[in-house]
């Protein structure tokens, strides 16, 4: 298989991986630029407090299309080819949102730039196949590591660029960023041609038989979707929660987002304990943390001092169960199969963004109509959820083993 030649000619190096971890960081980063962003967006294209929450999840729905009809596509197309084309279309995207007149031309642009940005789950994958199988939690956890970092430095970049030249720049920026990253990756990538053995046809149908005959997928995108559906949820309202009983500008909102990025220490954490059997323990253990961030600034939901640190702490704690529980989830996707890891790498993000967009859709809606209070009690039970069938996992040992 061509696919394997590359494995045995090309070890990942410290700079391949490095170069990986930063370009997924970069392109993550369009999924998230927005969140911090809402209100004067939403002041700008007039749209109300309501559908103020559609900024952020037509961005993730179209994250899902993509994840869904491209990232499929690199089990059967080269890779660096892929990556290149998708990245032309996210910077007209980005680009088009930028200079958008009205709130029509930047949610298109916006579902556009999810499509687009679906790159990063291609060279994840791409890493591993670079990767033995002894090193891949190490090397999931560091290039996600470089991910989580581009997620959670997105959301006070934005604000700072907002603060200085008005939201606009931030998305004409990225553009420029994200063309230089293209022609980059376009001439350092090695190749990749996987042998393609079905047509796109074919291989479109074959997610619904994936998705079927393998449990252990089903289950870490369902664990993912809760917790994700929680993050969304709470970086889609907090900074509207942080202006309207705090008082905030969108420079302090910057600095608040900035206190997350500590919850990105947990990925390569997470990917070394993976790898030496640590996964379920850990996965529990993160949907206790989320669910505990929630509680408290639930309990404590005032105006108060103490009420502020607490949602920072629970900034850093929920950041840190979300990208600890991602690399614990891809790491068991990965080891069920090369052939399909595209597309099962594709099915497990395509459902935990769907749970982003519920998220984010949720707490748009929670807090036009019950405050913060109500928000953060939604965002309490998502892990709870997850917590909950977690414990059925001991009565299904055997759901690791996928049945293609």
């Amino acid at each position: 298989m061509k696919e394997e030649q590359v494995k045995e000619n090309i070890d990942i190096s410290s700079w391949m991986m490095f170069l990986l971890a930063a370009a997924c960081g970069l392109i993550v980063a369009n999924l998230y630029y927005a969140q911090t962003l809402v209100g004067p967006i939403r002041v700008s294209t007039g749209l109300s407090s309501t559908a103020a929450g559609l900024i952020v999840t037509l961005t993730q729905i179209g994250y899902v299309v993509g994840l869904l009809f491209l990232v499929p596509l690199s089990d059967i197309v080269e890779n660096r080819r892929l990556t290149v084309v998708s990245l032309m279309v996210a910077v007209g995207a980005l680009l088009v949102a930028g200079i958008a007149p009205n709130a029509t031309v930047f949610l298109t642009a916006s579902l556009f730039i999810g499509i687009g940005s679906v790159v990063a789950q291609i060279l994840v994958p791409y890493a591993t196949y670079l990767a033995s199988e002894e090193k891949r939690g190490r090397v999931v956890g560091n290039v996600m590591s470089g991910l989580l970092l581009g997620i959670m430095f997105a959301r006070p970049t934005a604000s700072f660029i907002t603060s200085i030249w008005g939201w606009q720049a931030v998305f004409v920026l990225s553009a420029i960023v994200i063309t230089l990253l293209a022609v980059l990756l376009a001439f350092v990538l090695p190749e990749r041609k996987p042998s393609p053995s079905v047509s796109y046809g074919k291989l479109i149908i074959s997610l619904g038989t994936i998705f079927k005959q393998t449990p252990a997928l089903r289950r870490r995108a369902f664990y993912q979707a809760c917790l994700f559906g929680a993050f969304s949820l709470f970086w889609t309202v907090v900074p509207l929660r942080l202006a309207d009983d705090f008082g905030m500008s969108q420079t302090g909102i910057a600095w608040f987002a900035l206190v997350g990025v500590g919850g990105a220490i947990a990925a390569p954490i997470a990917g070394r304990l993976a790898d030496k059997g640590w996964s379920k323990w850990l996965t529990g253990l993160a949907m206790v943390i989320a669910a505990l961030s929630f509680l408290l600034i639930h309990l404590f939901n005032s105006h108060s001092t103490t009420a502020l640190i607490l949602l920072f702490i629970s900034a850093i704690t929920l950041d840190m169960a979300i990208s600890g529980n991602l690399v614990l989830g891809q790491r068991v996707i990965y080891s069920l199969g090369s052939k399909a890891r595209g597309r099962l790498n594709g099915l497990f993000m395509a459902v935990f963004f769907i749970g982003g967009a519920i998220g984010s859709s949720l707490g748009g809606w929670a807090y036009a109509y019950g405050g913060w209070s109500f928000t953060s009690l939604i965002g309490f039970f998502m892990p709870i959820i997850a917590l909950l069938y977690f414990f059925t996992e001991k009565r299904t040992a055997t759901e690791g083993q996928s049945s293609m």
